[in-house]
C-alpha cells in the first residue's frame, strides 16, 4: 500500500521496514492503517457529562471496585491492564455511578503511568464532587514489565491515592480496606 508521504502512515510504515519487515506482505499491508485508527480511536476517549446529584443527606462511603482499565506506557507504548477502586464520602453531592468508570476511562486512554492516572482520577473526584474524602486504589499488568526488561510475568502493581478523611482517618482507610478484601 502506499501511503501520502510524512503521513502517520506513511511514517509507521517505515518504522516497519527499519524493523526488518516486509511491509508488502499480505497480512502487514494494511497494517500502518488500523495501527494508526487504533492510536487515535484509544488516545481520544469520549466526552463524558459528569453528572451529580443532591446528596439528599448520604454521608457513608460509596465503593466501586474491579472496574477494569486499558492503557499504553508512556515509557514503552506497551499495553497495560488492570481494575481500579475508586470510593469516596459524599459531602453535599454524589455522582451518576458511571461517572466514576468513565473518569477512570478518560485518564487510563492516554500515554500513561500508573502513578498519575491514580492520582489524576483522585483530584478530578475531589474538585468536582468536594467530598469528604476519595480514595483510589489501581492494579495492574504491565507488559513492558512482562514482555522485555526483567520480563516477569503475573507481577501487579498497586498504587493508591488517598485524600479528605481517607488520608486523615486511619478508621475510614482501613473500613475502605476491608470492604475491598
Amino acid at each position: 500500500m502506499i501511503y501520502k508521504k510524512n503521513s502517520a502512515e506513511w511514517h509507521f510504515q517505515q518504522i516497519l521496514k527499519l524493523l526488518g519487515e516486509d511491509t508488502n506482505r499480505e497480512g502487514l499491508i494494511e497494517t500502518p492503517k488500523r495501527f494508526i485508527k487504533f492510536y487515535k480511536e484509544f488516545l481520544n476517549p469520549p466526552k463524558y457529562n459528569f453528572t451529580t446529584f443532591n446528596g439528599e443527606g448520604y454521608d457513608d462511603m460509596i465503593v466501586q471496585s474491579n472496574i477494569p482499565f486499558y492503557s499504553l506506557c508512556e515509557h514503552h507504548i506497551a499495553p497495560f491492564t488492570g481494575a481500579a477502586t475508586i470510593a469516596y464520602i459524599p459531602n453535599d453531592k454524589i455522582v451518576g455511578l458511571s461517572k466514576l468508570a468513565r473518569t477512570l476511562e478518560t485518564f487510563s486512554r492516554r500515554l500513561q503511568n500508573q502513578e498519575r492516572i491514580t492520582r489524576q482520577v483522585a483530584d478530578y473526584l475531589q474538585k468536582e464532587l468536594k467530598p469528604k474524602g476519595v480514595a483510589v486504589i489501581v492494579k495492574a499488568k504491565h507488559l513492558c514489565m512482562e514482555m522485555r526488561g526483567v520480563r516477569k510475568h503475573d507481577t501487579f502493581t498497586t498504587t493508591s491515592c488517598m485524600l479528605g478523611i481517607f488520608f486523615d482517618n486511619l478508621n475510614t482507610r482501613n473500613e475502605l480496606l476491608n470492604l475491598i478484601d
